[in-house]
């Protein structure tokens, strides 16, 4: 992990510009185009309700370049939770510096202090193979599964 890259659990006060890297996200891997006013509402949701999860954000020189959200998934079978880390951005000026290693290396960091977690997991776009190849030398490992959803909400 770089010196210059600072990680910490995120603070109400980060709201806006986590929202922003969302949508900038959303935008990037999908071409969708999210209303801030509802991602920003989704944001602050989750400050307001620990149960949903926690964000980590990244900051170099004092600004945050990078951030990601844990949420949480009780397993059944493992009697325990998984993290899963959901929208993970990092700045394009500030990739392949090592901003989202500082960012999972302080998630697996932290999951000590709970003993039920059991695992990490996370979703990526099929054509993503950056972040994918990303993933594979950070220890994770492809999974079996394919993720299906059915939207109640556009």
């Amino acid at each position: 992990m770089s010196d210059k890259i600072q990680v910490r659990k995120a603070v109400l006060e980060d709201w806006e510009v986590i929202a922003r890297f969302n949508t900038a996200m959303a935008m990037e891997t999908e071409k969708k185009e999210l209303p801030l006013p509802v991602i920003s509402a989704g944001v602050r949701a989750v400050f307001r309700n620990p149960g949903h999860g926690f964000y980590a954000v990244a900051e170099m020189d004092k600004n945050i370049v990078g951030c990601l959200m844990v949420t949480p998934e009780w397993s059944d079978w493992r009697n325990g939770v998984f993290w899963w880390i959901q929208s993970v951005y990092v700045r394009p000026e500030f990739r392949q510096q090592g901003v989202y290693r500082a960012l999972y290396e302080f998630v697996k960091n932290a999951a000590p202090e709970n003993p039920e977690v059991c695992g990490f997991r996370l979703y990526v776009e099929k054509e993503n193979l950056r972040a994918q190849k990303t993933y594979r030398v950070l220890g994770m490992e492809e999974t079996d599964y394919r993720l299906y959803e059915e939207s109640v909400r556009k």
